[in-house]
């Protein structure tokens, strides 16, 4: 076996390490074998173990909402000589010299393809389009810290190192001033903050970043390779520039062709993606070739990448298996690099903190000075410039090549990898205390129907799961008299389900008329929801449509949904109800997560909201163009829900083609008499029912005010019938709602929580879906009406009621769960009968 021999540098001394080539696999235990001492199993082993050692740090870091990143480079960090590497066996046994070009190698495949799908999943489009805002955010969180790390290094620079002080301060000042895209995604994704404009200039400016530092990177590869700025460094980057302009003007090109050659519809062929697979090692290939990096060029080969079905193909194919596998043994070799114990004496790292400490103020008080000039609140500054000092891939690939390229020693590569973390470790904590939403909330007073003037913007939020839900839900808005007084503007949310991606996302629809193809099922979807409502937005006047997705895990799909509401400032959110209609008439569920996002919103909503049960709202007899021909009923009970289900249909009884019904149910004299569930008259000398009966009193009073006031103003209207049915117990009451006419295809009724009413007494023991009330229930269910769409209408009832909403036990048998309102929890609230809810 002919010996070969491998320099690596090891402490600053050169070894030489001789291994044989031919041992690659073993021959096994049994013949005596010591699988360590081949390269293939010792491979697999270390492989395991920083993928193991990196998901354990994941499961532990979690509490702390840190990202992946972190989790990382600590891994490698501990895997190497400052933890587990200091005893000398394990670092011989699984991490020998020997195997490092082996880990090495594949690490930089694992970036290689890593740093593509960052170009992939890149907009340049974002770029054009981000305004002088971001452009000057991005800008000014560069140059601070830049200058900050020329002045560090100077203090960190020894003249011993024979690097020119030139090439280490762009080291430095690159690696302080860089913002990590990828790990910013993340990090907005966990807080929530991708969808708001806070997060867009984030995501912008660190894009812009992010260029900024690939072109000085480039810049600083090409100076490093040389100890002088010779020719060759001219001509590195010349040639690099070249191959940029090549990738441009021959690669793209290409790559439409390939797209343009794919029927609509279809999937792009594995050939095509072979070859762009390939494409990315032969671009590494060339940039490692010219001077600059390879991850360069799978870099620039993956900006130049259409967005599209291609990108999305491509991230599906290799997302997992980059990032899960390959990604962090890239830094895991980044850890076992990093010798913490070379940091010695109080003085190093004092200068570590410093560092620390002023890298991040100078990022922050660049950005916040932009932020404070283009007027933006302090908070928001701030935290912008937080957001910009997440750190990950790009900078450790920047301390790599320092430290590969001998202009960082082992002193300067460890202090800036702890920087990095505690930069990036700090910014998810600190910026859930600084930044509170809730500050910039105004309180905005529409956030019921009833309280929405006649003569103002009425604003509505309509959530659509599938196609299916779109005509039903156009027809109801369609009855909801948009008029040039009062318009309505109409926010539709396509709620799609997240799934591999590694953050949730909020796409806002400029109206898509490029005639292109759809990408896949969910944006063919998407675009036949935005084709309906965007041609109801022509055929209706005083209609305006804004198209959105929300692609989020169903179990934080409500918080999207909510946040919106607010952000828009909606009076009414309306949801499509989880069972559909099958051919026979009965109801089956189509997918159980969406009635937890019922569920979810009806406990959250910072408006009112009405759930849809769609049963084919057709408006089966139109007259015109622009008429529409419904016959509505009203059920009114009394309470809150009951008031803003009237208002809505009051709304509706303003067009000149719908019939509304109203119809009110009156507790007979028996109906007080019922004890089973009747309204529960205090104890004598019991407080705590004292409260009940006032709040009782006072909700009738208010519903008394409010029905007069309806009969008064509508008393000369023949389109509107109001009637009311003394009933005195839940039979008659169902048999009251089956005598409605069935000329009827909607009914408006309350959800009626909270309201003790013994007029639905023993409808609720039979409820099959508590969260549409107990009438809800009744006209959801299979066996009622089959052509009777119902629209359960929650009202919002004000922040200040919530805390009695909720959290008063009127009966000794309240269970203490009706109170996890406080903690947010995930569960529906059983807002069972016995709670009721004040007016503020």
């Amino acid at each position: 076996m002919a010996d070969q021999a491998a320099t690596t540098s090891n402490s600053s001394d050169e070894t030489i390490v001789c291994y044989a080539p031919t041992m690659i696999t073993t021959n096994g235990i049994w013949q005596g074998d010591n699988p360590l001492d081949y390269s293939l199993p010792l491979f697999i082993l270390q492989l395991t173990l920083v993928v193991v050692t990196t998901r354990i740090l994941v499961y532990i870091l979690k509490p702390f909402r840190q990202p992946r990143v972190i989790s990382e480079i600590l891994g490698g960090v501990i895997l190497g000589p400052s933890v587990l590497g200091q005893s000398s066996k394990f670092a011989n046994t699984i991490f020998p010299l020997r195997s490092v070009m082996v880990l090495e190698t594949m690490a930089n495949v694992g970036l290689l393809y890593f740093l593509f799908l960052v170009g992939v999943e890149m907009d340049l489009a974002v770029i054009r389009r981000t305004g002088k805002k971001a452009l000057a955010i991005a800008v000014c969180g560069m140059i601070l810290p830049f200058l900050i790390g020329t002045s560090f290094s100077f203090m960190l620079h020894q003249k011993s190192q024979y690097m020119k002080q030139g090439t280490f301060i762009l080291f430095l000042g690159v690696a302080l001033s860089v913002t990590a895209f990828p790990v910013l995604a993340r990090v907005l994704a966990e807080l929530k903050l991708l969808n708001t404009e806070i997060g867009r200039i984030a995501m912008s400016s660190a894009l812009i970043n992010d260029m900024c530092a690939w072109i000085l990177l480039a810049f600083a590869i090409a100076l490093s390779e040389n100890e002088s700025v010779s020719l060759a460094s001219i001509w590195v980057i010349l040639s690099s520039c070249a191959f940029v302009i090549f990738c441009i003007f021959v690669v793209r090109p290409l790559i439409s062709w390939m797209i343009r050659r794919t029927p609509e519809g279809e999937s792009i062929s594995d050939f095509y993606i072979c070859l762009i697979l390939t494409g990315v090692m032969i671009s590494g290939f060339i940039t490692d070739a010219l001077g600059t990096h390879s991850v360069f060029g799978a870099f620039v080969f993956g900006l130049v990448i259409p967005n599209g079905p291609l990108g999305l193909t491509l991230i599906e194919r290799l997302e997992d298996f980059v990032s899960g596998l390959l990604l962090p043994l890239f830094f895991a070799i980044s850890g076992l690099k990093t010798e913490v114990r070379t940091i010695q004496g109080a003085g190093t790292w004092g200068i570590l903190f410093l560092v620390i400490i002023l890298a991040c103020a100078g990022k922050i008080a660049g950005t916040l000075l932009i932020a404070l000039y283009y007027k933006m609140p302090f908070y928001e500054g701030l935290t912008l410039g937080l957001l910009m000092n997440t750190k990950g891939l790009v900078e450790m690939i920047i301390l790599n090549v320092g430290k590969d390229q001998k202009v960082l020693d082992d002193k300067s590569f460890a202090m800036m990898v702890i920087v990095s973390v505690v930069m990036t470790s700090i910014i998810i904590p600190a910026v859930t205390k600084i930044y509170k939403p809730a500050r910039k909330c105004v309180p905005y007073k529409k956030r019921t129907v009833q309280r929405s003037k006649p003569d103002s913007e009425f604003r509505l939020l309509v959530c659509v799961h599938t196609p299916r839900n779109a005509p039903t839900i156009i027809n109801l808005l369609e009855a909801s008299h948009p008029t040039k007084k009062s318009p309505i503007c109409i926010y539709v949310l396509h709620l799609v389900e997240l799934t591999g991606r590694a953050s949730a996302m909020l796409i806002v629809h400029n109206s898509r008329k490029s005639g292109r193809p759809a990408l896949n099922r969910t944006q063919a979807q998407s675009d036949h929801i935005i084709n309906a409502f965007e041609n109801f937005e022509q055929h209706a006047g005083s209609v305006s449509v804004q198209p959105l997705t929300a692609i989020s895990p169903y179990s934080t799909m409500h918080e999207d949904i909510c946040n919106l509401a607010e952000d828009k400032r909606v009076a009414f959110i309306i949801i499509p109800f989880h069972k559909q209609q099958t051919v026979d008439g009965g109801m089956e569920a189509t997918n159980p997560a969406f009635r937890t996002i019922n569920q979810n919103v009806l406990a959250n909503a910072p408006c009112s909201v009405g759930i849809l049960v769609d049963r084919g709202l057709s408006g089966s007899t139109r007259l015109a163009a622009g008429q529409v021909s419904h016959h509505v009923a009203a059920l009114f009970f009394g309470g809150p829900d009951d008031r803003e289900a009237l208002a809505y249909a009051w709304r509706m009884s303003e067009h000149p083609g719908i019939g509304l019904t109203v119809m009110r149910f009156i507790p007979g004299e028996d109906a007080a008499e019922s004890t089973s569930s009747g309204p529960r008259r205090a104890p004598p000398n019991d407080p705590g029912m004292l409260t009940v009966v006032t709040d009782d009193d006072r909700e009738k009073q208010l519903d008394e005010d409010y029905i007069n006031q309806f009969r008064g103003r509508t008393m000369n209207e023949d389109s509107i019938v109001y009637t009311e049915k003394v009933v005195t117990n839940g039979e008659e009451t169902v048999a009251a709602i089956r005598s409605i006419d069935s000329i009827h295809d909607l009914f408006i009724v309350g959800r009626g929580q909270g309201t003790i009413s013994p007029l639905t007494a023993g409808l609720t023991d039979w409820s099959e879906c508590p969260e549409l009330g107990a009438i809800g229930d009744l006209l959801a269910s299979s066996d009622f009406a089959a052509t009777v769409s119902v629209l359960v209408v929650q009202q919002y009832v004000g922040m200040e009621a919530q805390g009695d909403m909720y959290g008063v036990p009127d009966s000794p048998s309240a269970q203490p769960e009706h109170f996890s309102y406080s903690h947010m929890s995930r569960q529906p609230l059983p807002r069972g009968p016995e709670i009721f809810h004040p007016q503020p």
